[in-house]
This record gives C-alpha cells, sequence and structure tokens, in this order.
C-alpha cells in the first residue's frame, strides 16, 4: 500500500545529503519508524506489544553474547560453569538471570502479540504473510528456548531433553533415526550439548532475520486497527513518530518495571527447583515438565493415552506440532470479510472461551498426570481444534456482523464525542 500523503526524508545538512546518496540508513529509518510512516490513528496499547518483543529479544541476545564467553558445554563441567557465572563473574548472577527471565518476558509479550492479532484479525488480508512470518517467529522461538533449557544441565534440563527428544522416536521408521541425530547419541550427552548450544546461539539472529521479514511485509499493508477498517485517507493516519514511539516508551517503561521487579525479587519465581540440583542419568525426577510457555502443548501432548490406529504416543506429537501448524492456516480457516472482533459479537465468545481453554491446557500441562488433569486436557485439546477447524469457520458463515464506521476518524470521533464528517454533512445540510 502506497501512502501518498506521508512524508519524505529530505536532508539538509551535507554531510547527511552525502550518507543518503551512498548508503541510505537514514531514509531507511525514517520510512520505517519515523514520520515517513504513517499509521492508523486510533492503535491503542495493544499494539505495543511487537516493539515490546524486539527489546526481549534485545536482551537476549546481549545477554546471551556475554554469558557464552562463560560457560562450557560439557556434560562434565556445564553445571559447574554456570555456577561459576552466579557467583564468580562480575554481575554473572544479573546476566544469568536477565537471560532466563527475559525468555519469559519474551513468552508473555509474544503471546499477548499473538491473542491481539486474534482478536482483532490481523490474519486477514492482506496482511497474511505478516502472520505468517509470526508463525515461524514463534517456531523458531520454541526451538531456541527448548535448547536453551537443556544447557544449564541441571536435572529438569536433563530429563527435559531425554523426554522430549525422545517423543520423536514415535514417527514410524524414521523417528529414531531423527532421535539419535539430534543428540548426537543415544541419550542427551557432551555431543547434544555442543549442538544445542551451537544452536541457541545462532537461532536468535535467525528471529532477528525473520523479524526484519515481518516488519518489512507488515509496511507494504500498513498496520491494522482495532476497527478493522482500511486507512481512506490521510486524516485517518498519523506519523509513526513522534506519536507513536512516544506511546511504544511508556509501553516499554511498563515493561522494564515488570521485568525488574520479577528479575530482583523473584528471579527464580517461574524456573523449576529440580534444574539446582546437577543432571543424574540414574535418578528421574517425580515430576518431568518444560517451561511454563510450553504447558500448553505439553497438555496437549499428554492428552493421548491410548492407541487408535497409531500409537497413543505418534497422536501426541501430531497433535502438538498440529496445534502450532493450525495458526498457518488460519488467514483461510476464518472466511469473514469483518476483521475486528469488536464488530462479531459470536466469534469474540468464541475468542474468549479460547483463551480460557489455552490457560486451563496450560494449567494441566504444569500438573502432575493424574487422571482428573489427562481428562482436563483431553476437553480443552477437543475445543483448541474444533476452535479453529469447526467453530471459527461456522461462525465466520453465519455471523451478522455488527455495522461498521465508515472511516478510522468517524470512529474516533464517535468514541470521544467528536463529530464525525458524514455527520457535520448531514447538518450543514440540515
Amino acid at each position: 500500500m502506497s501512502f501518498p500523503w506521508a512524508k519524505h526524508y529530505a536532508p539538509t545538512n551535507p554531510l547527511m545529503k552525502w550518507m543518503d546518496e551512498r548508503l541510505p540508513v537514514p531514509r531507511l529509518v525514517y520510512n520505517a519508524v519515523g514520520a515517513g510512516y504513517p499509521v492508523p490513528r486510533n492503535l491503542n496499547y495493544f499494539w505495543n506489544f511487537g516493539v515490546l518483543a524486539g527489546a526481549a529479544l534485545g536482551i537476549q541476545i546481549i545477554t546471551g553474547i556475554v554469558l557464552a564467553m562463560h560457560y562450557a558445554a560439557n556434560g562434565g563441567v556445564a553445571f559447574d560453569s554456570v555456577e561459576h557465572i552466579m557467583r564468580d563473574v562480575n554481575a554473572g548472577w544479573f546476566l544469568r538471570y536477565a537471560h532466563a527471565n527475559g525468555a519469559s518476558m519474551f513468552f508473555i509479550v509474544v503471546y499477548l502479540h499473538i491473542f491481539r492479532g486474534l482478536y482483532y484479525g490481523s490474519y486477514k488480508a492482506p496482511r497474511e504473510m505478516v502472520w505468517l512470518l509470526g508463525v515461524v517467529i514463534f517456531l523458531l522461538m520454541m526451538a531456541t528456548a527448548f535448547m536453551g533449557y537443556v544447557l544449564p544441565w541441571g536435572q529438569m534440563s536433563f530429563w527435559g531433553a531425554q523426554v522430549i527428544t525422545g517423543f520423536f522416536s514415535a514417527i514410524p521408521g524414521v523417528g529414531e533415526t531423527i532421535r539419535v541425530w539430534l543428540l548426537g547419541g543415544f541419550a542427551p550427552d557432551d555431543a547434544a550439548l555442543n549442538r544445542f548450544f551451537s544452536l541457541h546461539y545462532v537461532l536468535p539472529f535467525v528471529i532477528a532475520a525473520v523479524i526484519i521479514l515481518h516488519i518489512w511485509a507488515l509496511h507494504i499493508p500498513g498496520s491494522n486497527n482495532p476497527t478493522g477498517v482500511e486507512v481512506k485517507g490521510e486524516q485517518d493516519t498519523v506519523p509513526f513518530h513522534p506519536y507513536y514511539t512516544a506511546k511504544d516508551g511508556f509501553g516499554l517503561g511498563i515493561f522494564l518495571l515488570v521485568f525488574a521487579g520479577l528479575l530482583f525479587f523473584y528471579p527464580n519465581y517461574l524456573g523449576h527447583p529440580d534444574n539446582y540440583i546437577p543432571a543424574n542419568a540414574l535418578s528421574t525426577p517425580a515430576h518431568i515438565v518444560p517451561e511454563w510457555y510450553f504447558w500448553p502443548f505439553y497438555a496437549i501432548l499428554r492428552a493421548f493415552t491410548a492407541d487408535f490406529i497409531l500409537p497413543a504416543k505418534l497422536w501426541g506429537v501430531l497433535a502438538m506440532f498440529g496445534s502450532i501448524l493450525l495458526l498457518f492456516f488460519l488467514p483461510w480457516l476464518d472466511s469473514s470479510p469483518v476483521r475486528s472482533n469488536n464488530f462479531r459479537p459470536k466469534a469474540r465468545i468464541a475468542f474468549w472461551i479460547l483463551v480460557l481453554d489455552v490457560l486451563v491446557l496450560g494449567y494441566c500441562g504444569g500438573s502432575p498426570a493424574d487422571p482428573a488433569y489427562v481428562i482436563a486436557s483431553q476437553i480443552a485439546s477437543i475445543y483448541y481444534f474444533a476452535h479453529f477447524l469447526i467453530i471459527l469457520p461456522m461462525i465466520s458463515r453465519s455471523e451478522r456482523p455488527l455495522p461498521l464506521p465508515n472511516s478510522i476518524t468517524e470512529a474516533v470521533l464517535a468514541k470521544h464525542g467528536g463529530t464525525s464528517p458524514a455527520q457535520t454533512a448531514l447538518s450543514t445540510q440540515s
């Protein structure tokens, strides 16, 4: 989408002119986050989460680079090297806790970002590619986080790697070969640590590259907005800077305050006590769980307990991966022309039931595999897939949406008690 009313970069300083002619980085920044990039004037604070995710990734990359200077990817000393970082490296405790809790903060803002996209229909045309690249980023995050969780080489790290990679062996024919290839052996050991460490170090830079594509894809159609109505003119937009840089700055301040509170007062709250015990291949923990941000998918994995044509273990693996891959098809599963759930009463109810369902899955995934939690996981898993494959397509075909505003400006003025251009024209004629 082109914005003919957007301001164009016109340097006046001789040095900036020279730079712009040879390496137009200032022009790129100006058009990406400056006054040269118009955005809908009605964006709320739910549009902060993209910037917050970028800030969280920056924290992870910076702290991860420094931690890698002191970490040893060797089964005999990996746990001790983490203790060395915590006790002997200057500010090592701060870097380690910032990296560990930064991963949780990263997933929190990304989950909020995803659910915001689900609520406001940001996956719909013409923004399908933005959504698809976002799902790719999410998959890369999950792979990076899993490998990072193994590196401290505590009890939960070791057994998490053992259990999760063990599920690949359920794939007929090639499963065990894939598992051995992933681990570099028949059980997690030095080879697995070296592989996971290398990939854990590289993947954040891959994520950063895909984020650049994600932002590039976003700048072609422009941002979605709470009404889901497309921009119709200059009156519907404001420059990204200073309006949304200030808004994002406020959101970033809140994010850093929450992050600091977690980091300085509850640094181990989101971790597992067993991971402060050195890995022991001869002692299985009573309750093996992944990090909290994997709990909903872990609950789906454990929901299959009986063989039906295929082994239950294979069904669980297929369902776990399918629950994420399903998001790739969402732009075509929801055929409603209306984007925002603000104007879709039935879809809005289904959305909040989905939110509750994911929370139930998360709770069950972090709980012991008792029969009550397994049954709850099965019910919640059925609803999760039914929401995307049955309920949402049916609603999109049968629902009668509420009337949409004629423009973003009209919606803003109506919300704040102003007069829309249409109302002004009517009053003038009368």
